[in-house]
């Protein structure tokens, strides 16, 4: 059986959509699929065939398998979408072709006319699609708020964990930002819906603790908020540390006070999973996927009134130092629900189905 993965987002590792095409690859190469001929597409398929070698095949992702003419002319079986969003399709339609749904936030973040062209998009996705495979039960619901899958198939495939395996030695050391203090630390994407100008203004009213922001803040959100920073003098305990290692990632996850991700819109959310593979306490909001993802194994804020998130915080941190070992085991169990292994077998039974 061919089968096709349209991966090419692999190479932002940064981003939640490349770390579900690595993750779910790597979960692949590590089970049995001798009875499959996997093809990945990407923009440098040398890295990936350095790394996992024969497993797979591999195709040359460009930019011009966007416009049909360009498409990729080989026949498969099986066509997997691992985004929604992607503009990549094939030139001859597959025996079976997977739409992996994340979220459907372009909707309210974009446009909520269904004439756009970017719902149109998906639209047609949705009507190319055999069967649909959504990261939440969240994500479904989304989907179905604005969109007809018109009675096509639907499973629910939860993502693994991305810190599944942790570091032994962690080969990383602190260089921009002083190390003397506790801190609170969050990860993601510098857009407006991670919400992190909240712990940002949260920030100003707490002493003796740090903030560490992880991720691409080099766009226009980022400068918003390393703006507000300089305004309001807080350059001596929030520290935007740009994009990172998976060693720093595991570095700060595993000496963090508690891991804080206050987003509006989450398909899933997989940084609190895995600073739950740490032991440690967080805090998400109670809007979209979180709740779902964090199940009662988290602490949710209601609002974002500066004020509030800080009394919140530190009245929960007081219960989980008191209870200490009741929350750890909770918490464990709940990041080790989720695991790239159970994600890959369930795509690999939708395949051989």
């Amino acid at each position: 059986m061919n089968v096709f993965l349209e991966s090419h987002n692999i190479n932002n590792k940064a981003g939640g959509l490349g770390t579900f095409n690595y993750q779910l690859i790597n979960a692949f190469s590590k089970l049995d699929i001798s009875d499959l001929d996997i093809t990945l597409n990407a923009k440098h398929p040398e890295k990936l065939r350095k790394e996992f070698g024969k497993t797979f095949h591999y195709a040359k992702y460009s930019s011009l398998e966007r416009y049909p003419l360009f498409r990729k002319k080989t026949k498969y079986d099986v066509w997997h979408s691992l985004n929604q969003n992607t503009k990549v399709e094939p030139f001859f339609k597959p025996k079976k072709y997977i739409l992996t749904i994340h979220d459907v936030n372009f909707v309210e973040e974009i446009a909520s006319d269904m004439h756009h062209e970017v719902n149109k998009r998906f639209i047609e996705k949705i009507n190319r699609a055999d069967v649909i495979t959504y990261i939440s039960e969240f994500a479904k619901q989304q989907t179905h708020q604005y969109f007809s899958v018109k009675g096509k198939p639907e499973h629910i495939i939860y993502n693994g964990n991305p810190s599944e395996i942790l570091i032994k030695d962690i080969a990383f050391t602190p260089s921009n930002h002083p190390v003397n203090k506790p801190f609170f630390f969050s990860i993601g994407d510098f857009i407006p819906r991670k919400n992190f100008l909240s712990l940002v203004q949260m920030m100003e009213k707490i002493e003796d603790y740090n903030l560490i922001l992880a991720g691409n803040n080099d766009k226009e959100y980022g400068y918003e908020i390393l703006n507000y920073i300089k305004k309001a003098n807080l350059g001596n305990k929030i520290f935007l540390v740009g994009k990172i290692s998976d060693a720093a990632k595991q570095y700060y996850l595993q000496h963090c006070t508690a891991f804080l991700f206050p987003s509006i819109r989450e398909g899933f959310g997989l940084p609190p999973i895995e600073a739950m593979k740490f032991s440690k306490p967080v805090f998400l909001s109670t809007l979209t996927s979180l709740p779902e993802i964090g199940g009662d194994a988290a602490f949710y804020w209601e609002n974002f009134d500066s004020e509030y998130m800080r009394d919140f915080l530190f009245s929960k941190l007081e219960i989980f130092e008191k209870n200490k070992d009741f929350f750890i085991e909770k918490i464990k169990a709940r990041a080790d629900f989720f695991t790239w292994e159970k994600a890959a077998k369930a795509y690999l039974n939708l395949y051989k189905e």
